[in-house]
C-alpha cells in the first residue's frame, strides 16, 4: 500500500515481500533491559519486514511497516490525532515539540522542545532538529517526500533561539492547517551528537553546517540504513529518542522492540518486549493466527467467515480503518497507451465499467468501501456510491466508446474505427485501429486483489477492453513514474490491497496528483488539478479542499477503487490499548498492556 505516508507519510504500502518465518508457536521473550516491565509481558506482532531506519525517507521506502518501525525508534517532532479537539489535530501528550506558535503575518513558526534525552543520556535539543533540516536541505532531490517548491524550499530560514526553541520562516504565508500537518510532519530530531560524521571511525563535527560535507554525512548514513542485516548490531542505531530499542533484527525478517530505559515521553512503555514476525502471505499469516501462534495478526478478507472461530479462541476482531484512498494508476507517459488514457471518454468508460459497491461488499467480505474521490470520507462514514460520481454503468460505457469512434466487440478487442480530433473521433494521439488492449499490473500475494481483479478483467471484457493481468510481489517498485526517454512499458497498476494512499491529517493532493509530484505514478497531469491543489495550501477554507475533490473526482487521474480497511485485525483480548488503531497507520506498542 502506499502511505502517505505519512508520512504515509504518508506511505506507499508496498505488496507482501516479506521473508518466511519459520514459526512456532507464540514468542520468545528476550531478556528485558533492568527497569523494563516484568518478564513474561511480551506481545508478537504479524508484520512485513522494515527495510528502512533512518527518519529520512527514500524513494521506494516509505511502506507503511517502515514508518512504523521508525516511529518506534526515532519518533517525528509532531504526533497528530485525527478528529481531535485540538487546532491543528496535534496529539500535544506524544509529540516531542512542547509548543508552536504562529506569528501574526502567518509567515514564522515558533517551536518549543520538550525537555526529553536520548536514550545514551545527552538532552534532546534544537540542534538534532537543525541536522535533520541541514541533512535534508542538502540532499533534497533524494529525500522522498520533496516536491520542488515544497519542504524545504519554502523554508526561508531556520533560526536556533536557544537550546529548547527554534523557529522556521516561510517564504509565503501558507494555511497553518496544512503546513503543520504536511510539511513539519517530517521534521524529526536526530543524534547529531553521534552520527555527524563521514565514516564508522570518523570524528564528529559540524559537517551537517556546510552543503558539501552534508552531502558526505548523508551518504555515509544512507550506506549504513541500506544493510537492514546491520540494524540490530551497527552502533549508529544504539541511539534512540523513540519509546523502544530495537532488541533484535534477525536474517530472517523478524525483529523486536524493547524498552528505552531512558524515555522521558509520557507513553511509558509498560511491555517487555514486542516482537514482529513476517509472513509470505495472507495464508501462511493465518494459520499461525488460527492456531494461537501469534498475539495479533489479521483475518484476510476470504477468511472472513472464521471470524467466530477466532473469537473463540480469545481474540478480538476489530477492522482497522484508514485515512486513505485506493485507486489503479493509469500510466499517461507509456508512448504507446498513454494517448489513449488521456481521453477523459475512456477514463469515464472504464469507472464506469468497477462495480465498487458489489466488490466491496463480495470480494472484500464487506471490509471495503468505494472510493469516490482524491479525499476520504471519514473513517467508518463510507460504504455506499452515494455522492461519486460515477455509478456502475456498463451500457453507459459502451455507449461511451461506440459515440467516440470505438468500434467495439465485446469479448474481443475494441479498436478506434473513426481517429480524429473532432465530435464522435477517437481523440488526439489515437490512430485507426489502435486497440483498447493493456497490462495491468497487481500486487500478488491477496486472495482478495486477485478476486477483484478477475471480476475487473470481465466487465472490461464486455465492452472490448483487454485486461492482461500480471501479479507481482511489489507492483510499486515495478510501475514507478517514467523518465523521458527511458522505457517505459505499463499500463495500469494496482497496489491498494491495504489501501493505496494513507494521508496525513490534511488530505491535499501535492505528493500525488500535482504535476511533477514525486508519487504522481502515472504522470497526471492537469492545470485545473494543479491551481486547486495549490489553493488548498493556502486557504485555510474547508471549500478549497472540497473544490479540488470533486474536480479529481469527476476528472479521474487514476480509476477510483474499492478501498479496503488497512486489514481486520485480531489480537488477543487480554492485551488492552491497541483499540481505537491509528486511522493514519502508525502502532504505539507503548500503549499497549496485558492483563
Amino acid at each position: 500500500m502506499m502511505t502517505s505516508t505519512p508520512r504515509l507519510t504518508h506511505r506507499i504500502a508496498a505488496g507482501a515481500a516479506a521473508l518466511m518465518l519459520a514459526l512456532a508457536g507464540c514468542s520468545e521473550t528476550s531478556s528485558a533491559p533492568e527497569g523494563a516491565a516484568a518478564e513474561g509481558e511480551s506481545v508478537s506482532v504479524a508484520m512485513t519486514t522494515p527495510t528502512w531506519i533512518l527518519p529520512i525517507s527514500q524513494p521506494g521506502k516509505t511502506q507503511g511497516e517502515n514508518a512504523i518501525f521508525i516511529s518506534g525508534l526515532y519518533p517525528s517532532l509532531f504526533s497528530y490525532e485525527l478528529g481531535g479537539e485540538d487546532e491543528f489535530n496535534l496529539d500535544r501528550e506524544r509529540s516531542m515539540a512542547e509548543s508552536v506558535e504562529v506569528s501574526e503575518d502567518g509567515l514564522t513558526y515558533t517551536i518549543t522542545l520538550k525537555d526529553l534525552q536520548w536514550s545514551d543520556g545527552e538532552p534532546i535539543t534544537t540542534r538534532d532538529v537543525e541536522f535533520w533540516f541541514n541533512l535534508v536541505a542538502a540532499n533534497k532531490e533524494d529525500w522522498a517526500s520533496y516536491t520542488e517548491g515544497g519542504f524545504p524550499d519554502n523554508v526561508e530560514a531556520f533560526e536556533t533561539i536557544d537550546e529548547k526553541t527554534f523557529t522556521l520562516t516561510t517564504t509565503e504565508a501558507y494555511a497553518p492547517g496544512w503546513y503543520i500537518g504536511n510539511q513539519l510532519n517530517a521534521l524529526t530530531p536526530m543524534p547529531q551528537h553521534v552520527w555527524d560524521k563521514t565514516s564508522d571511525d570518523g570524528e564528529i563535527g559540524d559537517f551537517d553546517r556546510e552543503a558539501e560535507s552534508a552531502k558526505k554525512v548523508f551518504e555515509y548514513l544512507i550506506t549504513a540504513a541500506e544493510d537492514p542485516a546491520s540494524y540490530a548490531s551497527n552502533p549508529l542505531w544504539d541511539t534512540v529518542s523513540g519509546a523502544w530499542e530495537l532488541g533484535e533484527f534477525t536474517p530472517g525478517g523478524q525483529f523486536s522492540f524493547v524498552p528505552n530505559d531512558a524515555y522521558e515521553g509520557e507513553d511509558q512503555p509498560t511491555l517487555s518486549e514486542v516482537v514482529f514476525k513476517p509472513f509470505t502471505d495472507d495464508n501462511s499469516q493465518f494459520n499461525v493466527l488460527r492456531s494461537g501462534g501469534i498475539d495479533y495478526g489479521y483475518i484476510p478478507p476470504g477468511a472472513l467467515d472464521q471470524k467466530p472461530v477466532i473469537e473463540q479462541a480469545g481474540y478480538t476482531v476489530e477492522p482497522w480503518h484508514g485515512w486513505s484512498i485506493t485507486y489503479m494508476a493509469l500510466n499517461f507517459a507509456n508512448p504507446e497507451t498513454g494517448p489513449l488514457f488521456e481521453q477523459k471518454y475512456l477514463r469515464q468508460a472504464m469507472q464506469q465499467l468497477i462495480d465498487q459497491e458489489s466488490i466491496s461488499e463480495v470480494v472484500w467480505n464487506e471490509t471495503a468501501a468505494p472510493t469516490c474521490g482524491p479525499v476520504p470520507q471519514e473513517p467508518g462514514s463510507a460504504g455506499t456510491m452515494e455522492g461519486c460520481a460515477y455509478q456502475f454503468d456498463p451500457e453507459a460505457a459502451i455507449q461511451l466508446l461506440e459515440d467516440n469512434g470505438w468500434n467495439v466487440v465485446p469479448d474481443g478487442v475494441s479498436t478506434c474505427a473513426d481517429p480524429g480530433t473532432g465530435e464522435g473521433q477517437c481523440g488526439e494521439g489515437v490512430e485507426e485501429g489502435d486497440e483498447l488492449s493493456f497490462t495491468l499490473v497487481s500486487q500478488s500475494g491477496f486472495t482478495a486483489t486477485s478476486r477483484m481483479m478477475a471480476e475487473i478483467q470481465s466487465q472490461f471484457a464486455q465492452a472490448g477492453i483487454e485486461l492482461n493481468i500480471q501479479e507481482v510481489p511489489d507492483s510499486v517498485a515495478v510501475t514507478q513514474a517514467c523518465e523521458p526517454g527511458a522505457e517505459c512499458t505499463w499500463d495500469m497498476s494496482f497496489f491498494g490491497s491495504q489501501g493505496s494512499w494513507y494521508y496525513p491529517v490534511y488530505a491535499s493532493g501535492e505528493r500525488l496528483f500535482a504535476s511533477d509530484a514525486p508519487v504522481n505514478l502515472g504522470s497526471y497531469s492537469d492545470e485545473r488539478a494543479d491551481e486547486l491543489i495549490k489553493a488548498t495550501k493556502f486557504s485555510s477554507d474547508p471549500a478549497a479542499l472540497e473544490k479540488y475533490n470533486d474536480y479529481l473526482a469527476e476528472d479521474l487521474p487514476v480509476l477510483w477503487m474499492p478501498n479496503p480497511v488497512n486489514r481486520v485485525s485480531a489480537f488477543k483480548s487480554d492485551i488492552k490499548g491497541i483499540s481505537p488503531q491509528d486511522p493514519m497507520l502508525y502502532m504505539y506498542p507503548q500503549d499497549w498492556s496485558r492483563d
